[in-house]
């Protein structure tokens, strides 16, 4: 017995969305490693700064590929009807 089989549609729909939102936050957090500052605060408002992009284009949309892959395999997972029980027509 699967641990999601006792709740109900909606109830399985509350938990892929939270997990959207929850992979949406680690996803976020690790496209933006590497990259920081505020560049418009007195000491550095003399010269011209270029702004850290952090990790490569390439290697962001990966991170985001791979989250998004994640969150559908997990959907599905989620979604699917209960062993046994046929899904509507």
């Amino acid at each position: 017995m699967r641990l999601i089989d006792g709740l109900s549609k909606p109830q399985r729909v509350v938990i892929v969305v939270a997990l959207g939102l929850a992979l949406g936050a680690v996803g976020t957090y690790l496209v933006n490693l590497g990259s920081f500052g505020w560049y418009a605060y007195s000491p550095l408002t003399a010269t011209l700064q270029g702004t850290s992009t952090g990790l490569p284009s390439w290697l962001r949309l990966i991170i985001w590929l791979v989250l998004i892959g994640l969150w559908a395999l997990a959907s599905i997972r989620i979604l699917r009807a209960p062993a046994g029980q046929d899904a509507p027509d």
